[in-house]
């Protein structure tokens, strides 16, 4: 699977409350997290992202408290992927569980510049910025992960194994 879409570029320690604000967490409504998207780190963002997005950070991206509804904050404003220098681990895990594929990549993150166009193959794991031609690498996706973002999170990717084991 590839997705493709524009960079959408943060730099380091973007936490989770500059991902979805502490202020907004009285609902889980996906909708509604997503209006507030990214809000204090760019207040313009959920207004302008476009379904297949791609955000584009430096290091440490996710720290802070351990919030599931800073992905699904992403993912519901259209957000494809994530591409960082590197993430804190319970964001990575938070994002794996409900379905958002997130990549480590130092070279891409110094280099994608924001607006550029980039295509993200999710299997292998490689990322192009169509704009400027250059190609990186991510460290690649266990099966297993893959499996449960194909499923659309961990919640979903248990129910089917619970179904085909029945």
């Amino acid at each position: 699977m590839t997705v493709t879409g524009r960079a959408w570029k943060f730099g380091n320690n973007v936490d989770t409350d500059a991902i979805i604000p502490a202020r907004y967490l009285n609902t889980s409504d996906p909708v509604e997290l997503a209006a507030h998207c990214m809000e204090d780190a760019d207040p313009t963002f959920a207004k302008k992202v476009a379904a297949g997005d791609i955000i584009v950070a430096g290091s440490n991206f996710g720290c802070g408290s351990s919030r599931e509804h800073a992905p699904i904050a992403i993912r519901a404003a259209g957000v494809s992927c994530v591409i960082a220098r590197s993430f804190a681990r319970i964001f990575f895990r938070n994002s794996i569980n409900i379905g958002l594929p997130i990549f480590e990549s130092p070279e891409a993150a110094a280099d994608i510049q924001n607006g550029d166009e980039i295509s993200v193959d999710i299997e292998s794991a490689r990322i192009v910025n169509v704009t400027s031609g250059r190609e990186y690498s991510a460290l690649p996706l266990s099966d297993e992960i893959r499996e449960i973002i194909a499923d659309g999170g961990l919640v979903n990717h248990v129910r089917k194994k619970v179904r085909r084991d029945a």
